[in-house]
């Protein structure tokens, strides 16, 4: 997790605050939606509120929040000093970050494990070519086309599963093709897409070490050290 906690998290808390109420101790989750100035302070309390949970910021105890942020509103001393509260935060944010890499080393372990037997299954398939860097691939529909080059732009239709099959991501279901630098994409994919065609369709079995390793995007089904598959077709390259 990387993080700025000057900006980043007083925003976010500071939209947390906003989703509290201001009226202490007798806070409630249910919200009253009646008039634009409520509604706008749930949606901004929930937007940041959501964030701070993909984060794992979930322990804030909300008594003590909104006593703090009641204070700054009266313009009144707060009860800590300044520095303390920023080294307070500064120190929380050090030992989440902490925590969500010893689980993210955990579910690695496990999945690199199911991932690499998977590998191992899936290379002794008779279409199933395997890369120097592990790399494994599949032709579905070769193209006439011209190869990219890591340097090159991409237009691409793809669609990308779990090793159990479940979909995770998917431009066809956008009904909308992406678009992107070759060398801007995980590692796999700057490998994979200069083996292909124009017009080719390919299925990629991408390692772990070639996706996102321990760092998969947030809030994402894939778990660190997932190996993913990808079916990709290549439909144009940009000049």
């Amino acid at each position: 997790m990387k993080y700025i906690f000057q900006t980043t998290t007083i925003l976010a808390i500071t939209g947390l605050f906003i989703f509290s109420g201001c009226e202490s101790e007798n806070y409630s989750p249910d919200a009253d939606l009646s008039s634009k100035a409520d509604s706008v302070s749930y949606s901004i309390g929930y937007l940041q509120g959501s964030g701070m949970a993909q984060e794992g910021l979930t322990d804030i105890e909300m008594k003590n929040f909104v006593a703090g942020f009641q204070k700054a509103l009266d313009e009144e001393d707060p009860e800590m000093e300044m520095a303390a509260m920023q080294q307070t935060i500064q120190s929380y944010m050090m030992e989440v970050q902490q925590q969500q890499e010893m689980e993210r080393s955990e579910q690695a372990e496990g999945q690199q494990a199911e991932g690499q037997a998977f590998l191992e299954e899936n290379a002794e398939k008779e279409d199933v070519m395997v890369t120097e860097s592990g790399l494994q691939y599949r032709v579905v529909e070769e193209g006439t086309g011209e190869r990219p080059e890591v340097t090159d732009e991409v237009e691409v239709h793809y669609r990308g599963t779990l090793i159990t099959g479940e979909e995770f991501d998917s431009s066809y279901s956008r009904d909308q093709t992406a678009t992107f630098p070759l060398d801007g994409v995980i590692p796999g994919w700057t490998e994979g897409l200069q083996l292909m065609r124009e017009g080719a369709t390919y299925e990629f079995f991408i390692p772990s070490e070639l996706a996102y390793g321990t760092n998969p995007p947030p809030g994402s089904i894939i778990l660190p050290g997932s190996v993913l598959i990808f079916e990709v077709e290549l439909i144009d390259i940009k000049e």
